[in-house]
């Protein structure tokens, strides 16, 4: 039995695809072993949305090399794309996938080890092409249900690398969730580049939520980070259904008007925020978190102190704070006005305090109330740690010891610190 090990980098669509993989080698009668392993095959799942994702892809493939020189060393990911033949060319990397023939990588290896003489693109190109998952690196489980993106966003390279927006038949949709929920999952998270645009036959997101939430089996479903652009004003009314986790991750990038144009955002300050106050006005502990890109070219101190505003106003529970960063082949690359990297960090420390001081906040708004908690860590002493349902993270003590359950738990105390949690009671122990 050859062991496979897995490195994966990016975004949640990612991981997702590495799962469905995972899957697939067990089927194929591999062992799947951890990263740090000794292995015959190492794939490595790569990102190149910056050009810190580029350099971090490089390092890990050069460490992967190292570790296991006489094994097979599968690259693939946003990165296969963006520098297929860089890759290529090095000695090191036995295969290169792209983004499209990232399903078919089983059928790749097993080629090699029969002594076929193959290449990745003599399979066709297929984005939805992956086996449904059973065996995973997480206790949660992703469904893809688009690919793509047409936004063309000054800063993202994302369209170049991952294609124009496609959507996944809803009936394949459905028939995934079935197997996933049969297989034992119970947090579902719907996945894709830009899932608001969603868009099969007569179905929207919206639609299509309607239908997944209507399926038989013990589960909740989370929604992928998402553009604020895209669905409709009912959207919120998807999210009253219990099945539906109160959380989304609507990425802002920027609170001022003028960088938003820059850039080619299809959104404003203005209508970003009446999404965020028609879910509250109905939801009103809904919890949303989101990106900030800091530092893009052209931004003043009076557009940085907008996004500051903005973001305290927003209440976000986290804030992904990114650097702005140059990217090859983009338009933003080629605008004048480049931030100086001094007052990028300065920018980024500003976003990260106020962050953390929401953070803190929105856990201490929650204290009183009653959270049903996905189980993914349990010691033996009973300690258990999970996220619930607004995506808090969660620890409480328990008599069950087994991950991948649900608790009803209540919210007793915020726990401050690096990591902070909210210490909750099993109400099955309460008097």
């Amino acid at each position: 039995m050859k062991k496979v090990s897995f490195k994966t980098l990016g975004c949640r669509l990612n991981q997702y695809e590495t799962d469905a993989l995972v899957t697939r080698f067990y089927q194929a009668g591999y062992q799947v072993v951890d990263y740090a392993s000794p292995a015959d095959i190492t794939v490595i799942n790569t990102c190149t949305v910056t050009n810190q994702s580029d350099q971090k892809s490089r390092n890990t493939i050069s460490n992967a090399a190292r570790k296991n020189p006489e094994g097979l060393l599968v690259v693939t990911g946003c990165m296969a794309n963006n520098y297929k033949e860089q890759l290529e060319a090095n000695e090191k990397i036995t295969y290169v996938v792209d983004n499209e023939r990232k399903s078919h990588i089983v059928s790749l290896v097993d080629a090699h080890f029969k002594g076929e003489v193959v290449h990745p693109e003599s399979w066709a190109g297929d984005v939805f092409g992956f086996e449904t998952v059973d065996q995973s690196l997480h206790t949660r489980t992703s469904i893809k249900v688009q690919d793509g993106c047409d936004n063309f966003c000054t800063y993202c390279i994302v369209p170049s690398v991952r294609g124009r927006a496609v959507s996944r038949p809803l009936g394949d949709i459905l028939e995934n969730i079935r197997r996933v929920v049969d297989n034992g999952f119970k947090e579902i998270v719907i996945t894709g580049v830009n899932i608001g645009r969603y868009n099969f036959e007569q179905y929207n997101l919206e639609s299509a939520l309607e239908k997944i939430v209507e399926l038989p089996g013990d589960f909740r479903i989370r929604i992928s980070s998402m553009e604020p652009d895209g669905f409709g004003p009912d959207f919120y009314k998807v999210f009253q259904h219990p099945r539906m986790a109160p959380h989304l991750h609507l990425c802002i990038q920027s609170g001022s008007d003028l960088i938003l144009k820059k850039m080619r955002r299809m959104y404003t300050t203005r209508s970003y925020m009446n999404i965020v106050e028609t879910f509250r006005k109905e939801i009103s502990d809904f919890n949303f978190t989101t990106d900030v890109i800091v530092g893009f070219p052209g931004e003043e101190e009076d557009d940085f102190a907008a996004t500051a505003r903005v973001v305290k106003e927003a209440r976000f529970s986290h804030i992904h704070t990114f650097r702005y960063s140059r990217r090859k082949g983009t338009r933003a690359d080629r605008l004048e006005e480049q931030i100086e990297e001094r007052i990028k960090a300065e920018r980024s420390e500003v976003i990260r305090q106020i962050s953390e001081e929401n953070r803190l906040d929105y856990m201490s708004s929650m204290i009183g109330k009653t959270e049903r908690v996905l189980i993914e860590k349990v010691n033996s002493k009973g300690r258990a740690q999970g996220y619930g349902e607004h995506y808090q993270p969660i620890h409480f003590s328990t008599p069950v010891r087994t991950k991948n359950m649900f608790r009803d738990v209540l919210l007793e105390k915020v726990e401050a610190g690096d990591n902070p949690f909210i210490q909750a009671i099993d109400q099955s122990l309460k008097p």
